[in-house]
C-alpha cells in the first residue's frame, strides 16, 4: 500500500505532500489544476521516461517519492534490496535540469529498471493511454496472460527459450547455406593442395640429397675425366702406355729380389710394397667412382625437374619439407571437417526440427492457459459490464492462431457486442469512449491482483456520466474492497464514494504559478462535488445534490469490504 507521495519542483508543484489510505482514494480539480502531474511522478517512479520538462522552471531538480508499507510477503521478494530493520520502502527519483535522473529503492541508488521491478510489485498504473492500449492486440495477449496465474510467467519463460532456440537453429542453418560456396571453395583447395603435395612426395633430406647429385652431374665430364685420368696413371689400359702401377710391379719385383739381402734396405721393401698395395686400391677406387658416374639415375634433366617440384612446394608450404608435410595433415583435417556438408546440414535440420517440436509444445501450453484465462476472465468482464450499465453486452475474449514467436503462437482479440442485435466485432472498432473506460475498468476489476497491490486509475471515467458514472464508481468502490485504489477523476459521482478524498488547486500568482494539494473531509468534500457538478457555493440544489451523492455512498470500514 502506497502510505505518502512526496513532490517537488515538479512542473507546477513547488512542494506537495499526499497521505493516502486503505480503500478507494480519490483525487479531485479544476481542469489544469495539475492532476496530470500526479499522473507523472508515479509513472516517475515506475521508472517511465523522465523529460527536462518536467523540472519546475528555475530549480536546479525534480524530486520524486514514494513510501510504501512493508508487508512481510514484500520483505521476502526484496531480500537484499532493503535493510533488516527497514519499517517502510522508500522508492525516489530526481531529475536534474538537464533530464538526467538518479532513482534510489531503500535509499540505495539504484538504475531506471530496477526502480521499475520493484514498483510494479507495487502499483498497477491505469492511465488514460491505457484506453488506446486496450485496443492494442499485444496489450490483450499480455492481460489475458496476467489472468493466466503466477505460473504463466514460467511458461512464457519457457516459450521464450524454446522460440530462441529455434531461432539460433535455424541461424546456424542459414549460415551454413550461405557459406555453402565458400565451404566448397575451402574444400577443394584442401583437396588440391593434398593431392599435389602427395603427388610430389616429398622426403626429408631430399631436396639437399639432390642439390648435390645435380653439382655432380652439371660437372660430370670434369669429373670423369679426372677418374679417368688418375686411374690410368696407375694402371693405364693401353698397349703402348706403362702407367705407375705396372711401373711399380716392376720395380717391387726387383726390390723384392734384393729382399734379405741388407738389413738397412728391408724396411723401405716393405715400405714400398705399401705404396703399392695403395696405388692398386686406388686405381680401383677410381674405377668405381667412374661406374658411379656413369650409373646416375635419370639424368641432371631428371634431377632439375624433381628438384624444381620440392623447390615448388617448399615455396607454397611453408618453406621446408616439415611444414610442406604439416599443411598436408591440416588439409586431411579441412577434408574431414568439411568434406561432408550434406551429412552437417542433415545434422542441422535435424536440430531445427527437434527445436520447432520443443517450441510447439510450449506454444501449445500457452495456448491451453490463455483459453482457460480467456474464458474465466471474459466471464468476469461480462459480469462487471453488468454493474456498469452494460447489462446486455456480451463481452468474449477469442484465442487464435498466430505465427511462432517469443510469446507462443496465438493471437489474442477482445471482441465485444455492446447491444443486443449490433454486431460483434474486435473492440477497437465497436467502442466508444466511455465504453473503452467500463471495459477497462471492468478488465482490471476481473484480472483481481494482490491486496498488496495499490491500483492506480488517472481519468479512467473519461467520457461518462450520469447513471453510468454512479455506476462506475460502485464498480471502482467494488475494486477498492480489500486493497488500495487511487483514483483521478472528475467526476463527482466516483468522488462521493471516496475513502480519502484530496483536492489538487492551483495558485496563479503575478511571477509564477504553484500546484498545492490539500486533503479534504466534512463539507470541504461537499463545497468540492458542489464544484465538480458545475455550481457555485451558494447553490442550494448543487449543495442538496452532493450531500445525497455522499449519503448515497455504501460506508464500511476501508480496506475490509467483501473482495471483487
Amino acid at each position: 500500500m502506497l502510505l505518502e507521495l512526496r513532490v517537488e519542483n515538479l512542473v507546477l508543484i513547488e512542494r506537495a505532500e499526499l497521505r493516502l489510505g486503505p480503500g478507494l482514494n480519490v483525487i479531485t480539480g479544476e481542469t489544469g489544476a495539475g492532476k496530470t502531474m500526479l499522473a507523472s511522478a508515479l509513472d516517475l517512479l515506475l521508472g517511465g521516461r523522465s523529460k527536462q520538462s518536467l523540472v519546475r522552471a528555475g530549480a536546479s531538480e525534480a524530486y520524486v517519492e514514494g513510501v510504501f508499507d512493508l508487508t512481510d510477503a514484500l520483505r521476502e521478494v526484496l531480500c537484499d534490496r532493503i535493510p533488516a530493520d527497514a519499517e517502510e520502502l522508500v522508492l525516489a527519483r530526481r531529475i536534474n535540469a538537464e533530464g538526467r535522473t538518479r532513482a534510489y529503492v531503500a535509499g540505495r541508488t539504484a538504475t531506471a529498471t530496477e526502480l521499475r521491478e520493484v514498483a510494479e510489485l507495487l502499483i498497477t498504473f491505469t492511465g488514460q493511454h491505457e484506453h488506446r492500449r486496450l485496443v492494442e492486440p499485444r496489450a490483450q495477449l499480455e492481460l489475458v496472460d496476467a489472468a493466466a496465474g503466477p505460473d504463466q510467467l514460467g511458461r512464457l519463460e519457457a516459450a521464450a527459450r524454446a522460440h530462441e532456440a529455434v531461432r539460433e537453429a535455424q541461424l546456424r542453418l542459414a549460415e551454413l547455406d550461405e557459406r555453402a560456396a565458400e565451404r566448397e571453395r575451402r574444400v577443394d583447395m584442401a583437396r588440391y593442395e593434398l593431392e599435389e603435395i602427395e603427388r610430389i612426395a616429398p622426403q626429408p633430406g631430399e631436396a639437399e640429397e639432390l642439390t648435390a647429385q645435380r653439382e655432380r652431374l652439371r660437372h660430370v665430364e670434369r669429373l670423369r675425366g679426372a677418374a679417368s685420368a688418375g686411374a690410368e696413371s696407375i694402371d693405364a689400359d693401353e698397349m703402348d702406355v706403362r702407367g705407375i702401377g705396372s711401373l711399380t710391379a716392376a720395380a717391387l719385383a726387383e726390390l723384392e729380389a734384393a729382399e734379405r739381402v741388407d738389413d738397412a734396405l728391408d724396411p723401405l721393401i716393405d715400405r714400398y710394397r705399401t705404396a703399392a698395395l695403395e696405388l692398386e686400391d686406388l686405381a680401383t677406387e677410381f674405377r668405381s667412382y667412374l661406374a658411379d658416374l656413369d650409373g646416375e639415375p635419370g639424368g641432371l634433366e631428371t634431377v632439375e625437374v624433381r628438384l624444381s617440384e620440392l623447390e615448388r612446394a617448399l615455396r607454397k608450404y611453408g618453406g621446408t619439407t616439415e611444414a610442406v608435410l604439416d599443411h598436408a595433415e591440416a588439409c586431411r583435417a579441412v577434408l574431414e571437417e568439411l568434406g561432408d556438408v550434406d551429412a552437417a546440414r542433415d545434422r542441422l535440420l535435424g536440430e531445427v526440427a527437434e527445436a520447432e517440436a520443443a517450441r510447439d509444445k510450449a506454444a501449445a501450453t500457452l495456448t491451453k492457459a490463455r483459453k482457460a484465462a480467456g474464458k474465466a476472465l471474459s466471464a468476469g468482464v461480462r459480469e462487471r459490464l453488468a454493474r456498469l450499465a452494460m447489462e446486455a453486452a456480451d463481452f468474449q475474449i477469442a484465442v487464435r492462431s498466430a505465427a511462432p514467436g517469443p510469446t507462443g503462437a496465438d493471437a489474442v482479440e477482445f471482441v465485444l457486442q455492446a447491444n443486443p442485435g449490433a454486431p460483434a466485432a474486435p473492440l477497437r472498432d465497436v467502442a466508444s469512449g466511455g465504453e473503452l473506460s467500463r471495459v477497462l475498468l471492468a478488465l482490471v476489476g476481473a484480472a483481481g491482483g494482490g491486496a498488496d497491490t495499490t491500483y492506480v486509475l488517472d481519468e479512467i471515467d473519461a467520457g461518462i456520466g450520469g447513471r453510468t458514472a454512479a455506476a462506475l464508481g460502485a464498480e471502482l468502490q467494488h475494486l477498492a474492497s480489500g486493497r488500495q485504489v487511487l483514483c483521478i477523476t472528475h467526476v463527482p459521482q466516483v468522488a462521493a464514494l471516496a475513502d480519502h478524498h484530496s483536492t489538487i488547486e492551483k495558485e496563479v500568482g503575478r511571477t509564477d504559478t504553484r500546484t498545492t494539494i490539500r486533503p479534504l473531509s466534512g463539507d470541504a468534500v461537499t463545497a468540492e462535488l458542489v464544484r465538480m457538478l458545475g455550481a457555485e457555493d451558494d447553490d442550494s440544489a448543487a449543495l442538496q445534490h452532493a450531500e445525497r451523492l455522499r449519503a448515497g455512498a455504501i460506508r464500511t470500514p476501508a480496506g475490509s469490504r467483501s473482495g471483487g
